[in-house]
């Protein structure tokens, strides 16, 4: 039998491993960037078109190639990071595996323009499918430009499997925070389609974060600061009100690589434990310092999962120092029933001794008393007892007046009181009517029934009628609106303003007017008629988002009905709220108007009852 194993031809071997490291566009991406990073740049710039199928360029000045480097490192296995295998446990570079360049030459055509200080031409090299087409000098800056082209153009497959260009930038713009967030120090830029996206300059963790998502993020931050011997831990979490319903932003940086580790994440979320609720997580950006001999990267080929040598202590250090973060600058509420607050005026000098204030009064002083004098009172006596009169007429009037109308608004909100599906609700009786709700712990409406008790959970019932309001107005394509006195500026990350481009017809329609003003800001001018005007606009478009993001990843909607449960979620009334007896009446009854008054969008239950015989249960 003839030998049948044979050595693949390089070609062949590169787009195997490009299987691996270049999966989509935002793949390029990442290795590009990390390798400007290691040649030592102190600016980056990224250019690219139509999501990445049509070109992804990065310009840096780094230190830049020589003509024979330049040439070696489309070769498998080229990389300048390591020499031998202990250097993989004293990495101290992003790359080193050196396989990145090579993948992307094989499925790509790839033009690269690079030149070291201390020559006065540089080298152009084009590889196309792992073939070297052209290599000449020529005349570049300091530093090194890769453009990618046509990716995918040898593989159709893997070009038929990617997303549209809205989902395929948005893996772009992650890869591109990433590692901007890891490196504070160098300016970054994104171009796409010859639009700048986002430009960052040079500064702290802080200031990158606010460029990088905005200024609202400026009130939002909790530092971290703490040092072990087991590793450093440096980095911010946002405050437990602006947990969101979705991971996006969860950022571990093991010496600035980024990570995905969920054991680690669980971390930051037991300590935001009774802080936030259950179906929310906390937002970070922590950055860890270990010694590389005690991590190994060399896991995957995208170098995202790292195994740790303790990671149980490393658990424990995480979590105790997000605590004692919380703690710190009073994230978590504190009781102090000793103080009295009443004495925290500078003013107050404790030694002084305490006087009460002396008032002269007459006990027997009465204004309203008739006067025994007789009919030869002077004029001006007759004229204040006139008025005296005059006075308790005005006030008699009032009175009756308020009577009546209170008479009228009873008879009227019983007459027009709508039919509701529940049959006990309208068997009650009049005198039941006048005492109908109960709130309870700004939580639950109580009322009473003619089975027994019935108890209506205030946010769930807000949030089937909005919904079920919300989504005729998009079947009608007619909403309400009011009108801004003064149009408000909103800044959005670059995912959360493609996202709002996208259903911006609908959330036009449902009252929103909003217009673009470049750079991911956009102003409101106009907002839906239920919703308060004194509302925080960042917020709550960021909330309508986050739920909008939510849904699309836990089941597939469709878009309207999506962006309906999205604003119901977001504007229903929340825990915690005081509500008066109209606001409890008018509650119930839109939600028995409503088609499905049981449940909320998502399938909870929005009320239960309690029988008579259930409650005679409880006393025996």
């Amino acid at each position: 039998m003839s030998d049948i194993i044979k050595l693949l031809p390089d070609s062949v071997a590169n787009q195997i491993a490009a299987g691996e490291v270049v999966q989509r566009p935002a793949s390029v991406v990442k290795e590009l960037m990390e390798n400007s990073i290691d040649a030592g740049a102190s600016e980056v710039k990224l250019i690219v078109k139509d999501a990445g199928r049509t070109l992804i360029q990065v310009t840096d000045n780094g230190n830049g190639m020589s003509e024979t480097d330049a040439r070696m490192c489309f070769e498998r296995h080229a990389t300048s990071k390591i020499n031998d295998a202990k250097d993989l446990f004293a990495l101290r570079t992003m790359g080193f595996r050196g396989e990145a360049l090579a993948s992307v030459a094989s499925v790509a055509r790839v033009e690269l323009k690079t030149r070291q200080e201390q020559n006065t031409l540089g080298t152009e090299i084009i590889m196309e499918g792992s073939k070297l087409l052209s290599q000449k000098p020529c005349n570049c800056a300091k530093g090194t430009t890769v453009a990618v082209k046509n990716l995918f153009f040898n593989t159709p497959a893997r070009r038929n499997f990617l997303k549209s260009d809205n989902v395929e930038r948005t893996h772009i713009y992650n890869e591109f925070s990433r590692v901007a967030l890891a490196y504070p120090e160098i300016s970054f830029s994104y171009y796409h389609n010859n639009q700048i996206t986002t430009q960052t300059t040079s500064g702290n963790l802080n200031n990158r974060i606010i460029q990088l998502f905005g200024n609202s993020y400026k009130s939002r931050l909790i530092p971290l600061n703490e040092s072990t011997q087991i590793a450093s831990i440096t980095g911010f979490v946002l405050k437990p009100e602006y947990a969101k319903k979705t991971r996006g932003e969860q950022y571990f940086f093991v010496n600035k690589r980024y990570i995905r580790s969920p054991y680690l994440n669980h971390a930051v979320e037991y300590a935001f434990s009774e802080l936030i609720p259950d179906d929310a997580y906390p937002s970070f950006y922590i950055f860890l310092e270990i010694d590389p001999a005690q991590i190994d990267v060399n896991v995957h080929p995208t170098k995202t999962e790292i195994k740790f040598q303790d990671e149980k202590l490393l658990y424990q250090i995480i979590r105790a120092t997000v605590k004692r973060s919380l703690g710190r600058f009073n994230i978590v509420p504190t009781l102090d029933f000793e103080r009295e607050t009443a004495f925290d005026d500078a003013k107050f000098d404790k030694n002084k001794p305490v006087s009460p204030p002396t008032i002269k009064i007459d006990p027997d002083y009465n204004p309203f008393a008739e006067s025994s004098q007789s009919t030869t009172q002077t004029g001006k006596n007759l004229t204040q007892r006139a008025n005296i009169k005059n006075w308790e007429k005005l006030y008699q009037g009032t009175a009756n007046q308020e009577n009546q109308n209170k008479h009228e608004d009873l008879f009227s909100s019983q007459q027009n009181k709508q039919t509701l599906i529940s049959p006990d609700w309208n068997k009650s009786s009049e005198k039941q009517q006048s005492k109908k709700f109960m709130h309870l712990h700004g939580r639950y409406i109580l009322t009473s029934i003619k089975s027994g008790l019935m108890l209506i959970d205030q946010q769930r019932a807000h949030e089937r009628i909005l919904f079920e309001r919300h989504l005729r107005m998009l079947e009608n394509k007619k909403g309400s609106s009011q009108t801004l006195l003064y149009p408000e500026n909103i800044k959005l990350m670059e995912t959360d303003a493609e996202i709002l481009r996208e259903i911006k017809n609908e959330i036009t329609t449902l009252g929103f007017d909003m217009n673009e003003l470049g750079k991911n800001t956009f102003v409101v001018n106009s907002i839906p008629a239920d919703l308060p005007e004194n509302e925080n606009l960042q917020k709550v478009i960021e909330s309508i988002l986050e739920n909008f993001k939510k849904n699309s990843v836990d089941v597939k909607l469709d878009s309207r009905v999506n962006l309906a449960r999205s604003l119901a979620k977001s504007l229903s009334v929340k825990y915690g709220k005081t509500m008066t007896d109209e606001e409890m009446n008018a509650l119930a009854d839109d939600l028995f108007s409503c088609e499905m008054p049981y449940q909320t969008p998502s399938g909870k239950p929005t009320l239960t009852t309690l029988s008579m015989d259930e409650l005679a249960d409880r006393f025996r």
